[in-house]
């Protein structure tokens, strides 16, 4: 009885066409290979897919694209504490139920300078890369100054369309990022305060998480920010990091001692 290759064979010779070689593969073999094949053509379209995409989330997070781990010394108690309880905010995401259990909010405090936003921002690009969390980083100083223009209706610019949008972004992003909240400011205006805490309240009830950075203490910024939006703030589940060290930030000090090269004192409005 002829072998199903044998008949190939002859049915090639009698089509004029070429006989099948020793390394012929029946149907099954065929079949699995081209499966193999397709499932890693897609595997690598899901790859580059996701490569895009948390492309994507990086850059309309504006975070600082140098606020990573790998860049971060830990030099000091403080911030290692603070890497420490970062990591395990990352970690938690992992769980499910975590995630739709609440809102969170991490309260970064602490001087200028002690790398309050650099960890801030390495929390943050390590749950757009593990998580694919959508991440925005604003300075609450632009958004107040932002909202206040919009009050302009005779602005040519479209500012109230542009705030309007810039505000639904605040209230849909996963992991909204504050910076600078107060700073220079003994306290908010009443009307920002009401702004802030509804801001606030809204997206605790969408379960989206926060990261607020201070250079006030905690009671000072309960002052700063009005007891209504303080509040709003306390009912998240609110995880607190004081940072106590020492600036990382280059000082622009001269080194000259000022007897080996004396110049003379500037004072204003000198009458000569």
């Amino acid at each position: 009885m002829q072998s199903l290759k044998d008949k190939l064979n002859s049915l090639a010779r009698a089509m004029g066409k070429p006989e099948v070689q020793d390394g012929y593969q029946d149907y099954e073999t065929l079949r699995k290979e081209y499966e193999r094949k397709a499932n890693d053509e897609v595997r690598q379209l899901q790859q580059d897919s996701k490569i895009k995409r948390i492309h994507d989330l990086h850059g309309r997070s504006d975070l600082n694209p140098r606020w990573t781990f790998a860049n971060l010394v830990e030099d000091s108690d403080d911030v290692i504490e603070a890497v420490s309880i970062a990591h395990s905010f990352i970690a938690a995401h992992s769980d499910r139920e975590w995630r739709q259990a609440g809102s969170h909010m991490m309260l970064f405090y602490g001087d200028y300078g002690r790398g309050k936003s650099h960890i801030a921002g390495a929390i943050a690009h390590e749950l757009i890369e593990q998580y694919e969390i959508t991440v925005l980083y604003r300075q609450l100083s632009t958004l107040m100054e932002m909202r206040h223009f919009s009050f302009d209706f005779g602005s040519q610019d479209n500012i109230g369309q542009r705030f309007r949008e810039a505000h639904q972004e605040l209230l849909e992003v996963d992991l909204l990022i504050l910076d600078e909240v107060c700073v220079n400011e003994t306290m908010l205006k009443k009307n920002q305060q009401s702004w802030l805490g509804n801001l606030l309240r809204q997206r605790l009830v969408n379960k989206k998480n926060c990261i607020l950075i201070t250079n006030h203490n905690l009671t000072e910024l309960e002052l700063a920010l009005g007891k209504y939006c303080f509040e709003s703030i306390k009912e998240y589940d609110t995880y607190k990091v004081r940072f106590s060290g020492p600036s990382r930030r280059d000082g622009l000090v001269n080194d000259e001692n000022p007897a080996d090269n004396p110049q003379p004192r500037y004072q204003p409005n000198q009458v000569r």
